[in-house]
């Protein structure tokens, strides 16, 4: 149950960097939640971490804090290989589990833990934090409105640069590349905009070491007919590229940085209405993720990126690895 004053109490797995951007700050934000405490492989890595970011409580292993009995739910911010474990462990303890993404190492792991989320009560969700924007789900609006006519084109791209090839997404043995760090997002975006699961016709890797790309791109194939293109970048001459664009036989639609919209939140619109320019907050997605997840817990909202959904994702993730001839990612 929430505490005395109704907020989910999240535990947070792992004391990554990126916990502050994702979860630390959006929670200071929102009434509804409380960072309530971290779990990490050393009790002194959790006390400093714990002190940095005034959260009350320190783990000095996982097990301790999922086993918290003050804890509604788990945030699971370790290396990618570890996801699924660690959201295993934490439903069978009753969590609530938010998930960064990717959801698993592949698709098999992802179902099953669909198939044991669908078995309980406790809320599972994938962070897509791109998804609860409000410019996105105006995306998703304008072309099941018809505005655009009959899908024709969906590209999508989300080109980073991170150099630093010691990090966790270039180590194959935790389920890196960058298919499945910057590739999670385009592949949503890829099924979400297109209206489906696409069927990966072809696609094609930069490799950084053997086994693990550090650029993808693949050619999309819908079962409506229409086509599309994805390309992640973790390292490449674009630096950073982000940007997606729909084309229906009747208008399009076109935005930068999809992944963070917020950053870039103009959407551009030309239909049979005419051209136009529609603006967005700029309130962190990650803050929108917070508000959608406590939702779920606390009053049983809908989960937009569920167990089910994430299957669907690693799927495509899955089958472009295969594509590409390089081999899919697998838990440790």
């Amino acid at each position: 149950m929430p505490d005395s004053e109704g907020r989910v109490r999240i535990g947070i797995l792992g004391a990554s960097s990126f916990a502050p951007t994702t979860m630390i700050n959006p929670a200071r934000g929102n009434p509804e939640v409380v960072v309530a405490a971290v779990g990490a492989r050393a009790q002194a890595s959790a006390d400093e971490f714990a002190a940095k970011y005034n959260i009350a409580k320190a783990y000095g292993s996982y097990e301790a804090l999922i086993d918290d009995p003050d804890l509604d739910a788990i945030y699971v911010l370790v290396p990618t290989s570890m996801h699924g474990k660690w959201t295993k462990i934490a439903l069978e303890a009753g969590k609530h589990v938010l998930v960064e993404k990717p959801f698993t190492a592949n698709a098999a792991e992802a179902a099953e833990i669909a198939e044991l989320s669908a078995k309980s009560d406790r809320v599972v969700m994938e962070a897509i934090q791109f998804r609860h924007h409000p410019l996105t789900r105006r995306v998703e609006e304008v072309i099941a409105s018809g505005e655009l006519g009959t899908l024709q084109r969906v590209d999508v791209a989300l080109c980073v640069l991170l150099p630093t090839f010691k990090a966790n997404c270039y180590n194959y043995d935790l389920a890196g590349g960058a298919m499945m760090d910057a590739g999670s997002y385009v592949t949503n975006m890829a099924r979400t905009f297109g209206g489906s699961t696409p069927e990966v016709v072809s696609a094609q890797a930069k490799l950084q070491k053997p086994r693990v790309d550090r650029a993808m791109t693949a050619e999309l194939r819908y079962a409506g007919g229409h086509t599309g293109r994805l390309e992640c970048a973790l390292f490449s001459g674009k630096m950073f590229w982000a940007r997606a664009k729909v084309v229906g036989d009747q208008g399009e639609l076109h935005w930068f940085s999809p992944a963070a919209p917020n950053l870039f939140p103009r959407l551009a619109i030309r239909s049979a209405n005419g051209k136009r320019i529609e603006r967005f907050s700029r309130r962190p997605t990650y803050s929108f993720q917070l508000d959608a997840f406590a939702g779920s817990v606390l009053r049983g909202e809908p989960v937009r990126t569920s167990p089910q959904d994430a299957v669907e994702n690693m799927s495509v993730i899955d089958a472009v690895y295969r594509a590409a001839g390089l081999p899919v990612r697998q838990p440790s």
